[in-house]
């Protein structure tokens, strides 16, 4: 590798890292959407009722990893029970027939139909907020009387205005605004920990 590539490399790999950070930072301003999202879970929780993730590609492995995160365990040094969380893309078979019989904007939608109640509260997180299978799950979710949390990017997309509650991330590179959603997921989860356990 020449010196001029390595610098080039170096200067990308910098900016990455700066503009992660400025977002984050940046989203750090404003607390109340975040505890309006917290006050959603706990209410869920307290009353028996779950908390449901779906969204697409890398967005799916976070709805997965922050499902697990309250199945399982968020930190290891805060005993608690286990938390009623499931993610929607789990299922193939589910998924793959539901896009199969009834289209896309059915994957998350059908499933959410039969799993989900009223009182529940659905994460549904699509980086561009245009993503049809989440936009289907949001509007089912208004239609149950599920509280709805969008987990968004660039300007919310569609998906704003269907939901409850949301989390927009003001950017468009995919792989920024998924550093966010976890990080924001990590954030509502571990204050949600503090307010059950404490």
């Amino acid at each position: 590798m020449t010196i001029s590539m390595y610098e080039t490399e170096a200067g990308r790999y910098a900016a990455m890292l700066r503009r992660s950070a400025e977002l984050k930072l940046t989203l750090a301003e404003n607390a109340a959407p975040v505890l309006a999202v917290v006050d959603a879970c706990e209410k869920a929780i307290r009353a028996g009722n779950k908390l449901i993730f779906c969204g697409n590609g890398g967005s799916a492995a976070d709805a997965q990893h922050l499902a697990t995160e309250l199945v399982i365990r968020l930190r290891g040094g805060v005993a608690r029970q286990s938390w009623p969380a499931i993610t929607l893309a789990l299922d193939t078979s589910a998924v793959t027939a539901a896009v199969n019989d009834f289209g896309v904007e059915e994957m998350f939608a059908r499933p959410l139909r039969g799993l989900g109640r009223a009182g529940d509260v659905l994460f549904g997180i699509t980086t561009s907020g245009k993503s049809a299978n989440v936009l289907g799950a949001l509007r089912a979710a208004r239609e149950m009387g599920v509280v709805s949390v969008g987990l968004l990017g660039g300007d919310g997309g569609p998906a704003l205005a269907l939901c409850d509650l949301a989390l927009v991330v003001p950017e468009t590179d995919t792989a920024r605004v998924q550093e966010c959603h976890i990080t924001l997921g990590h954030a509502i989860l571990t204050l949600l920990e503090d307010r059950l356990v404490g």
